[in-house]
């Protein structure tokens, strides 16, 4: 009686891992996909953020530019005039 009830439990449990193999597969595929996903919207990010400091390093040096014009326009109107 033991072996036959043994036999029969490791059949249910043979047949419930197989019916469940497809789903698992399944969202193996999904978690994948769902990876490849998030790895593109990461190194969209990385470019947005990438371009985002060019923008801010180009910025900075027409500031710098604008104020040296400023500096020297300064000083061409302080030297004083010889005529």
């Amino acid at each position: 009686m033991r072996k036959t009830l043994a036999i029969a439990l490791m059949l249910t449990a043979s047949l419930g891992l197989a019916a469940c193999d497809k789903k698992a597969e399944d969202k193996a595929q999904d978690a994948n996909q769902h990876a490849e996903q998030a790895q593109q919207k990461m190194n969209e990010a990385q470019d947005k953020v990438s371009e985002a400091a060019k923008e801010t390093a180009e910025a900075a040096k027409a500031q710098v530019d604008s104020s040296k014009a400023a500096v020297e326009d300064a000083a061409k109107e302080a030297a004083p005039k010889t005529n």
